[in-house]
């Protein structure tokens, strides 16, 4: 049964990681965040949660731009050691050998194996606690077609999108359901 607790309960999971890659000064870097979502549709906005101590905050705040990739499943060791490790001591890209070309309009890194990324320009950043919100219009769209089914929706058969459940766990999703509800 449900009980009341003092202690934060943070149940936002199971989410995708996004995979925010950045450029500054011949510096690349990669993290994962767990927290980030789209903002606006038209313009194309999206945010993301970045902890004040991580290396990556400092490179996106000077750089006024940074990419989200999204990566499939195979890739969930990735995932967990670019959230895992620190650019200031690591190279994570050559870590676990994950290419990448620059953006188009950044020089943000859009890695090879991403089935969807979008490079942005920082147009607010707001505080919030132990981490930042960094909001950014994005100016550039990525995505592998032949992962997606002509409806826009991932191809099952040939995208497997990982979901992070925590403590260095990730899943798939499960049995697929459409509901067609009929409006007045």
């Amino acid at each position: 049964m449900r009980q009341p607790t003092d202690r934060t309960v943070m149940h936002s999971y199971p989410g995708m990681v996004a995979i925010v890659t950045t450029h500054y000064k011949e510096q690349d870097n990669v993290m994962a965040a767990g927290w980030h979502s789209y903002i606006s549709f038209d313009p194309p906005i999206y945010g993301v949660a970045i902890g004040h101590e991580r290396h990556t905050y400092n490179i996106v705040k000077q750089a006024g731009t940074f990419a989200i990739n999204f990566l499939p499943m195979e890739k969930a060791e990735f995932i967990q050691q670019s959230g895992v490790y620190t650019g200031k001591n690591t190279d994570k890209f050559s870590l676990c050998e994950m290419g990448f070309d620059r953006g188009i309009t950044t020089d943000a890194p859009i890695l090879h194996d991403a089935y969807v990324a979008y490079e942005c320009h920082t147009i607010d950043v707001n505080k919030y606690g132990d981490h930042d919100w960094f909001v950014g219009e994005m100016k550039k769209f990525y995505r592998d077609p032949d992962l997606f089914q002509s409806d826009g929706l991932p191809d099952d058969e040939k995208l497997t999108i990982p979901l992070y459940l925590g403590r260095s766990v990730y899943t798939t999703t499960g049995e697929r359901k459409e509901f067609r509800i009929d409006q007045d």
